[in-house]
């Protein structure tokens, strides 16, 4: 006799509660996910949500000229498009089936309704969907783009987060969040002081030139500031 693919081989619909459990075991369809197929891809509308039982997909991030990086792995203890419940409709990754196996999948309203039960997490979830882009992006950045790309992003980030143009920063610490020699800050501040785009002096960077700034920059600050934007209310996404 056929052994009946089981459900709660994933590990987050065996945690299900029995009321959640028999709302959804109705619109669980089992699927294939062969080796190298795509789930999605960055920028498409999810259709479903997937629950790996057998199979891995990772999850890539997607530059513009084609370069990606793998930022995560989901398999029997978790989903795959988390973006349908976190406030948006679409993601920046890619998943792509890195083990072949099966796993069952729910449609997109399914766990929207589902979400929607309990509205007063929207905000936070979305904002928690906007930190995991900015992290995803920052990951990227970090081993694709140039030190003055990066240099620029970073500092546009945090100016958005403050009120002025004015922050308070050693090149020290800088070079502590991006991961590089404090010699590749000072050289990439002093070219960036050079070009008229801001004046450093004694721990303070006061940015002269914000447009100057963004065409120098690479895609990873816009996508990040979109994102924001999008999922979040304007008083909190500037």
């Amino acid at each position: 006799m056929a052994i009946l693919p089981d459900p709660k081989k994933n590990q987050l619909l065996a945690a299900l509660p029995d009321d959640e459990w028999e709302r959804w075991l109705p619109q669980l369809e089992w699927v294939e996910m062969p080796l190298g197929q795509v789930l999605y891809e960055s920028g498409s509308t999810l259709s479903h949500v997937y629950f790996p039982t057998t199979s891995i997909v990772s999850l890539l991030y997607v530059m513009e000229n084609g370069a990606s990086a793998e930022i995560a792995v989901v398999g029997n203890e978790g989903l795959v498009g988390i973006s349908l419940f976190m406030g948006g409709e679409s993601t920046p990754s890619r998943a792509v089936v890195q083990s072949a196996g099966e796993g069952f999948r729910l449609p997109a309203q399914t766990i929207k309704d589902e979400f929607n039960r309990t509205p007063v997490l929207h905000l936070l979830l979305r904002y928690t969907q906007a930190l995991i882009t900015q992290m995803a992006q920052t990951a990227v950045c970090n081993r694709h783009h140039t030190l003055d790309q990066q240099l620029c992003r970073w500092l546009l980030l945090s100016l958005d987060r403050l009120h002025g143009i004015e922050l308070v920063m050693t090149q020290e610490l800088i070079a502590n969040m991006l991961g590089v020699r404090r010699e590749g800050v000072t050289e990439g501040a002093r070219k960036l002081q050079e070009a008229g785009l801001i004046r450093y002096a004694r721990g303070r960077i006061t940015v002269l030139n914000r447009k100057g700034l963004e065409k120098r920059t690479c895609e990873c600050y816009a996508v990040v500031k979109k994102e924001y934007d999008r999922l979040l209310p304007a008083k909190l996404a500037t």
